[in-house]
């Protein structure tokens, strides 16, 4: 039912992910970060209908080409949570610190809260609130091919930064316990940067969250 084509954009490789349903070929992006032209050829590629764009959370390098992306297929921006507006109306400064290209302040058409679901052609997301890296983080789960996208709120053998203003590792911490490792162990997750993995996996020897470490 679904397709997940990963792009990694902007010097930071963050993964733009790209879903796009088999039957109808209409499509989301989880966290255009940059490098548009790069997108647009991926979704081309997959002969997809972009129909919205989904934000775990605010940072430039997920959310860097967003604005532009919405403009050019005209589609709304999906998320994250309210706890990172003020991240995204930094962008400016965002922009300024990295070295990137100008990132305009943006608004999302609609804010994303716990519980909350998405839907596009036959498939449907399930958003949980995920805040630690960012106040306002969220995760999309895709429970039908057990595939989980996390932006930076866990990778392959670590988890996000919690030194950014808003950060919090007792709260991060909490986030992955609660949110993502009460899934089956074989949902495959997809982290922001990085390779993918599996909830066992990291369960098991993410040193960040098993004990072995700090």
């Amino acid at each position: 039912m679904l397709d997940v084509f990963t792009n990694p954009v902007t010097p930071f490789a963050q993964n733009a992910n790209l879903l796009v349903c088999k039957t109808t070929k209409h499509a989301a992006i989880i966290d255009p970060g940059g490098d548009i032209e790069k997108l647009i050829a991926a979704i081309n590629s997959a002969n997809a209908s972009l129909k919205a764009i989904l934000l775990t959370h605010g940072h430039l390098d997920h959310v860097g080409a967003a604005k532009q992306l919405a403009e050019t297929y005209d589609v709304d921006i999906v998320g994250p949570h309210l706890g990172d507006k003020f991240w995204l109306d930094a962008l400016p400064r965002q922009s300024e610190m990295f070295n990137f290209p100008l990132a305009e302040v943006f608004t999302p058409n609609t804010w994303l809260a716990d519980g909350d679901t998405f839907s596009f052609g036959e498939i449907t997301l399930e958003v949980r609130f995920t805040p630690g890296h960012t106040p306002g983080h969220v995760i999309f789960i895709e429970h039908d091919s057990k595939r989980i996208f996390v932006g930076d709120v866990l990778f392959n053998g670590s988890v996000g930064r919690t030194d950014f203003p808003g950060g919090n590792a007792q709260q991060l911490k909490q986030s992955i316990e609660s949110q993502i490792y009460s899934l089956p162990e074989d949902y495959t997750v997809y982290p922001g940067h990085g390779p993918t993995t599996t909830v066992g996996h990291e369960k098991r020897t993410n040193p960040f969250t098993s004990g072995r470490f700090g």
